[in-house]
């Protein structure tokens, strides 16, 4: 089945049902939204494009973001949504590499993107007209057909291309239902985070429930904005890394601003320190969904529901709120050692997941896939823990853990720590290559009038010695990428010069 059926429907029984909206402004109905769409699909049919090929979306979050996204799909293609902050050259490599036989820019991003690559561009106006062909029929595709080719933020190395297919994006929006949120046809979806990502294959649950689409005016993440807009057009739902729960917490405290239009908040896509969540909680109330996931399996690994997130009367509710959840209703999670055999609760390993939402491998990537997929487990990289009633604890990505003096030391079980001292607002810990001990702990902080000697003692007080960072290194921000995730390899960059 074609996800696309799902626009179809719903256009078909509420048609009247508001849309897409740019700001407070209503650009589409359900009608006007699924007929562009089709007019999109049918325009990209009358190109040749069809089942099998791949069409790039380097868009920012506007509304013929999603118009484009189904009109590929109407059409039997697959999308390959490309985050619009990455630099035209990074973008040019993912056109490459996917094959991309089209590509959709916003203004602004289409010039630039001509110069780095030969593949044609469609430009928003081309868009528009596009959506007033006349509309075709859904192309009918399989659940294992490859519907998003999402590629990985490559902070390591060239990303990698994630075949996610329509049966597991139907999945994945199913488990929503049963494990994130509820949805209503009154709520609207907010796209401040890149559509490209989380956010947008959240679209997919809010189209099938007939529920709105609001692309805030600024394109992107403006708390103020999104205050205004939870007041103006609330009830809203939104995906949020933990850096932007943090900022909007402080806006919205700042503002005396409780916020009573913003239904849920689902945050994931990195570390929630619990500093962070609980302070969050404590402002706004029971409006926040944990949830883990990884393109590999996009959104659907664990979920902490707003309940357990908002919980104090549970004898380990902090325990729980410090974790990621237990596993959503379409996967199994498990914990393995090195060689994948299956670890006992409690025990710290690799995190496994297989399920309907796991990937059928890289995109012309054998070799990694490979090594990612065995005996049908997804092996993510991050290590964890799982209780006896199955709530996942996560450590660290497995690159990430420090081996000092042949002890395994979590950055987050320091960072944590470090961010309970009121004057830091931000921490990185890594490791630094050590002569006698293999490595030592070190953090970078953004704090305000604290030094060393004040942390040190405030670590001290709290974890086992041998875990404490041996040195400070104070700075007024932390490097992260597009997605808002600390990269701690242009940190140990850092390092080697300053140890240079």
């Amino acid at each position: 089945m074609n996800l696309a059926h799902w626009l179809e429907r719903t256009a078909a029984v509420s048609p009247e049902r508001p849309a897409l909206f740019r700001g407070d402004t209503q650009v589409a109905d359900y009608a006007a939204f699924g007929r562009a769409a089709a007019g999109v699909g049918a325009a990209l049919a009358a190109r040749g494009v069809g089942p099998g090929d791949r069409v790039a979306i380097f868009m920012k979050n506007v509304p013929d973001y999603l118009v484009a996204l189904y009109g590929i799909w109407i059409a039997g293609a697959a999308a390959v949504p490309i985050n619009a902050k990455l630099h035209p050259r990074e973008a040019a490599f993912i056109l490459e590499d996917s094959g991309a036989v089209l590509v959709f820019a916003t203004d602004g991003l289409a010039g630039d993107l001509a110069d780095a690559t030969d593949v044609p561009i469609l430009d928003p106006a081309a868009v528009q007209e596009m959506a007033r062909t006349s509309p075709m029929a859904v192309t009918p595709r399989a659940p294992e057909d490859m519907a998003w080719l999402f590629y990985t933020s490559g902070t390591t190395g060239r990303p990698k291309g994630v075949v996610i297919t329509h049966g597991m994006l139907m999945a994945m929006s199913l488990a929503y239902l049963a494990d994130v949120d509820e949805v209503s046809p009154d709520d609207g979806a907010f796209y401040m985070a890149p559509m490209s990502h989380g956010a947008g294959l959240y679209a997919l649950v809010h189209v099938l429930k007939g529920a709105r689409h609001v692309c805030p005016a600024s394109g992107g993440f403006d708390a103020a904005e999104l205050l205004a807009a939870a007041e103006a057009q609330g009830p809203l739902s939104m995906f949020m890394a933990p850096t932007m729960v943090r900022r909007i917490t402080d806006a919205a405290r700042a503002a005396g601003d409780r916020a009573p239009g913003i239904k849920t908040i689902v945050y994931g896509g990195g570390p929630m320190y619990v500093a962070d969540i609980e302070d969050a909680v404590d402002w706004f109330g029971p409006k926040f969904v944990q949830i883990y996931g990884q393109g590999e399996c996009p959104m659907s690994i664990t979920a902490l529901s707003r309940d357990e997130v908002a919980d104090r009367s549970h004898p380990r509710w902090r325990e729980r709120l410090a974790g990621v959840g237990r596993a959503q209703s379409v996967v199994e999670v498990a914990i393995g050692d090195a060689d994948g055999t299956l670890l006992a609760p409690g025990e710290t390993g690799e995190i496994m997941v297989r399920g309907l939402t796991v990937m059928p491998g890289y995109w012309r990537n054998e070799a990694a896939t490979t090594k990612t997929i065995r005996d049908g487990w997804l092996m993510t990289g991050d290590m964890g823990a799982l209780d006896a009633d199955g709530y996942l604890t996560m450590k660290d990505r497995s690159k990430d853990v420090i081996i000092s003096g042949g002890t395994n030391i979590y950055p987050r079980e320091v960072e944590e720590v470090l961010l309970t001292h009121p004057n830091v607002r931000e921490v990185s810990v890594i490791g630094r290559p050590s002569a006698e001990w293999g490595e030592d702990v070190v953090a970078f902080v953004v704090a305000d009038g604290v030094g060393a000697a004040t942390l040190d003692a405030h670590v001290l007080a709290q974890i086992a010695r041998f875990k404490r960072p041996k040195a400070y290194f104070f700075t007024q921000d932390l490097p992260k990428n597009n997605y808002g995730k600390v990269l701690k390899t242009e940190l140990r960059e850092r390092l080697k010069e300053m140890d240079g």
